[in-house]
Protein backbone atom coordinates (compact mmCIF):
# COMPACT_ATOMS: atom_id res chain seq x y z
CA UNK A 1 0.00 0.00 0.00
CA UNK A 2 1.43 2.98 -0.73
CA UNK A 3 1.36 6.41 0.66
CA UNK A 4 -1.26 8.01 -1.35
CA UNK A 5 -3.62 4.95 -0.81
CA UNK A 6 -3.09 5.36 2.78
CA UNK A 7 -3.58 9.20 2.75
CA UNK A 8 -6.88 8.25 0.81
CA UNK A 9 -8.07 5.62 2.88
CA UNK A 10 -7.71 7.74 5.81
CA UNK A 11 -9.87 10.36 4.04
CA UNK A 12 -12.54 8.31 3.49
CA UNK A 13 -12.72 7.29 6.86
CA UNK A 14 -12.73 10.24 8.18
CA UNK A 15 -15.53 11.24 5.81
CA UNK A 16 -17.48 8.18 7.17
CA UNK A 17 -17.29 9.53 10.75
CA UNK A 18 -18.20 12.87 10.16
CA UNK A 19 -21.26 11.30 8.86
CA UNK A 20 -22.19 9.08 11.14
CA UNK A 21 -21.36 12.05 13.38
CA UNK A 22 -23.95 13.70 11.73
CA UNK A 23 -26.54 10.78 11.79
CA UNK A 24 -26.11 10.70 15.24
CA UNK A 25 -25.86 14.19 17.16
CA UNK A 26 -29.38 14.97 17.22
CA UNK A 27 -29.46 12.10 19.95
CA UNK A 28 -27.52 12.84 22.03
CA UNK A 29 -27.58 16.32 24.87
CA UNK A 30 -24.44 16.79 25.92
CA UNK A 31 -20.65 16.84 24.20
CA UNK A 32 -17.81 16.16 26.32
CA UNK A 33 -14.14 16.83 24.43
CA UNK A 34 -11.11 15.37 26.59
CA UNK A 35 -7.40 15.34 25.77
CA UNK A 36 -7.71 12.22 23.95
CA UNK A 37 -11.49 11.51 22.42
CA UNK A 38 -14.72 13.11 22.04
CA UNK A 39 -18.26 12.08 23.25
CA UNK A 40 -21.99 12.28 22.56
CA UNK A 41 -23.93 11.61 25.72
CA UNK A 42 -27.18 12.23 27.48
CA UNK A 43 -25.41 11.33 30.89
CA UNK A 44 -22.25 12.93 32.33
CA UNK A 45 -20.79 13.69 35.60
CA UNK A 46 -17.53 14.88 36.53
CA UNK A 47 -15.67 14.94 39.82
CA UNK A 48 -12.65 17.07 40.48
CA UNK A 49 -10.30 14.38 42.59
CA UNK A 50 -7.17 15.71 44.63
CA UNK A 51 -4.16 13.15 44.44
CA UNK A 52 -2.03 12.26 47.21
CA UNK A 53 0.59 14.49 46.17
CA UNK A 54 -2.03 17.56 45.96
CA UNK A 55 -2.67 17.17 42.00
CA UNK A 56 -5.90 17.84 40.97
CA UNK A 57 -7.41 15.20 38.17
CA UNK A 58 -10.72 15.28 37.06
CA UNK A 59 -13.24 11.73 36.95
CA UNK A 60 -15.39 11.83 34.13
CA UNK A 61 -18.15 8.96 34.04
CA UNK A 62 -20.44 8.53 30.97
CA UNK A 63 -23.36 6.19 30.34
CA UNK A 64 -24.40 5.12 26.71
CA UNK A 65 -22.23 7.23 24.65
CA UNK A 66 -21.31 7.57 21.33
CA UNK A 67 -17.25 8.43 20.78
CA UNK A 68 -15.41 10.48 18.05
CA UNK A 69 -12.64 7.48 16.71
CA UNK A 70 -12.43 6.25 12.87
CA UNK A 71 -9.98 3.36 14.48
CA UNK A 72 -12.79 1.75 16.97
CA UNK A 73 -14.85 -1.41 15.29
CA UNK A 74 -18.29 -0.15 17.45
CA UNK A 75 -18.37 3.72 18.44
CA UNK A 76 -21.12 3.37 20.41
CA UNK A 77 -20.57 2.50 24.39
CA UNK A 78 -22.22 1.41 27.27
CA UNK A 79 -20.03 3.11 30.41
CA UNK A 80 -16.76 5.34 30.00
CA UNK A 81 -15.18 6.43 32.50
CA UNK A 82 -12.30 9.03 32.15
CA UNK A 83 -8.92 9.95 34.51
CA UNK A 84 -7.34 12.71 33.57
CA UNK A 85 -4.94 15.96 34.64
CA UNK A 86 -5.58 17.96 31.69
CA UNK A 87 -8.75 19.69 30.52
CA UNK A 88 -12.07 18.78 30.15
CA UNK A 89 -15.04 20.64 28.50
CA UNK A 90 -18.76 19.74 28.91
CA UNK A 91 -21.15 21.29 26.56
CA UNK A 92 -24.56 20.92 26.69
CA UNK A 93 -26.18 21.01 22.67
CA UNK A 94 -29.10 23.62 21.36
CA UNK A 95 -32.05 21.49 20.97
CA UNK A 96 -33.47 22.12 17.65
CA UNK A 97 -36.07 24.77 16.77
CA UNK A 98 -38.37 21.80 15.05
CA UNK A 99 -38.84 20.34 17.56
CA UNK A 100 -42.37 19.60 18.34
CA UNK A 101 -44.12 20.43 21.18
CA UNK A 102 -45.23 17.76 23.96
CA UNK A 103 -49.18 17.09 24.56
CA UNK A 104 -49.85 18.52 28.24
Amino acid sequence: MSAEDLEKYETEMELQLYREYRDVVGLFTYVVETERRFYLTNSVDLQVRSAENGEIFFEVTMQDAWVWDMYRPARFVKNVRVVTFKDVNIEELAKSDLELPTDT
